[in-house]
Formats: structure tokens, C-alpha cells, sequence
């Protein structure tokens, strides 16, 4: 996708009323300190829209980034930060969990996890989550930059394991430093159907993915 415009159009806090909107929403999820918001400042073309720090858990609310007036990028509230109060943890989860509950637009979550260790008790337990509220997660692997290339694919098979990943799920390696994985990323988002439908419609580009099946990630319909 080529970003013409990028802005962070709503932030809601923990009483906040989520914005119905009319555009489709693509969410990101991830322990605090994972890179997330480095990872949507990369995806938007953009050094610092989404506000990015050294200190963990400095995302506390859910920010809708308007990309191009046809997508939203969702920024989700960071977890499993250990010096956060039980129930300031309890507060951003619930925001979470108002969010995947009441989004009428949202077609994917994507998990970030950091590619260089094993998925944590707090990844695994974020990843069942988002599969209980009826998503197929897809998985972003931050900090690419930091192992060797060589160890590339055997990180990836630690994260397949560790998350027990379904088959056929992807995993994205991805570099805030090089933005290696960016292309992989928005293309995996342009054709998810109903992207490509608004895509057509607004930018006058070829529809020719709007009739592909769903890929894993978006939702599935609940037993």
C-alpha cells in the first residue's frame, strides 16, 4: 500500500466509547516493549505518529490510525508489564477485550511477539485469548535486527511451538531498524478481502483480490 495520509484520528481511554466506524480495522496486539508502536510508525512511512519509548506500558489506551481514509491501524494497550498494578493490568485487558468484542470492522489481529527469546506465559496467554474471542492471531515477529540471519528460521520454529501455532498460520519477521517484513506485512493486509473491496472503491485500484477466500487471522464464526 502507498501511504498518502496517516493520523492518529481516536484515542480512547478505559471509559471511552469505541468509535463505530465505517472503514476496516486491521489491530495490534503485544507484550509491552515489544516494538508495536515502531512497527506502525514503519508500516504508516512515519518517525514518530505513534508515540514510541524506552519505558514499557506506555501505550494505556486504544489509538485509531486513519491510513489513507480507507483503513484503520488499531493500537492496542501493551501487556504482561510486571511493575503495573493488578488492576491497572485488569483495566487494559478489559479494554481489549471491549474492543475485540464490539469492533464491527475489525478484520485481523496481529500478535507481535520478540523474535529473539521464547514466547512468554503472558504471549501464550494473550495468543489462546485472542483465539477464544473467535480470531485466528497473526504473528509479527519484532527485532528481527537482533539475531543473525542464519537463526532466522529456527527463531520462527521456536515461536510455531512455543505459541502452538495452528498450521498455516503466518509469522512475519519483521526489523524496526530496516523495516525488513514491511512489504510482507501490507500485502498480507491489502488482500484481505474486505481491504481489497474499500482499496477498489476509494483508490480506483484493480479488484482482482476481492474474491479470495479469508486468510488466517480474520475472524471465525464461533461453535
Amino acid at each position: 500500500m502507498v501511504i498518502k495520509s496517516a493520523e492518529l484520528e481516536t484515542v480512547c481511554g478505559i471509559t471511552s466509547k469505541l468509535p463505530d466506524t465505517d472503514r476496516p480495522e486491521v489491530a495490534f496486539a503485544g507484550k509491552s516493549n515489544v516494538g508495536k508502536s515502531s512497527l506502525i510508525n514503519g508500516l504508516m512511512n512515519r518517525k514518530a505518529l505513534a508515540r514510541t519509548s524506552a519505558q514499557p506500558g506506555k501505550t494505556q489506551t486504544i489509538n485509531y490510525y486513519n491510513i489513507n481514509s480507507c483503513i484503520y491501524l488499531v493500537d492496542l494497550p501493551g501487556y504482561g508489564y510486571a511493575k503495573v498494578s493488578p488492576k491497572e493490568k485488569e483495566k487494559w485487558g478489559q479494554m481489549i477485550e471491549n474492543y475485540l468484542h464490539t469492533s464491527r470492522q475489525l478484520q485481523v489481529v496481529f500478535l507481535l511477539i520478540d523474535i529473539r527469546h521464547e514466547p512468554s506465559a503472558n504471549d501464550r496467554q494473550m495468543y489462546d485469548w485472542i483465539v477464544y474471542q473467535g480470531f485466528d492471531p497473526v504473528i509479527i515477529a519484532t527485532k528481527l535486527d537482533k539475531i543473525n540471519r542464519s537463526q532466522v528460521q529456527k527463531h520462527v520454529k521456536m515461536i510455531r511451538n512455543g505459541l502452538q501455532l495452528k498450521e498455516g498460520t503466518p509469522v512475519f519477521p519483521y526489523s524496526a531498524q530496516t523495516r525488513q517484513g514491511r512489504e510482507e506485512i501490507w500485502n498480507f493486509i491489502d488482500e484481505i478481502p474486505e481491504v481489497a473491496r474499500v482499496l477498489a472503491e476509494n483508490l480506483s485500484a484493480p479488484g482482482k483480490n476481492a474474491g479470495k477466500p479469508a486468510k488466517s487471522g480474520g475472524k471465525r464464526e464461533k461453535k
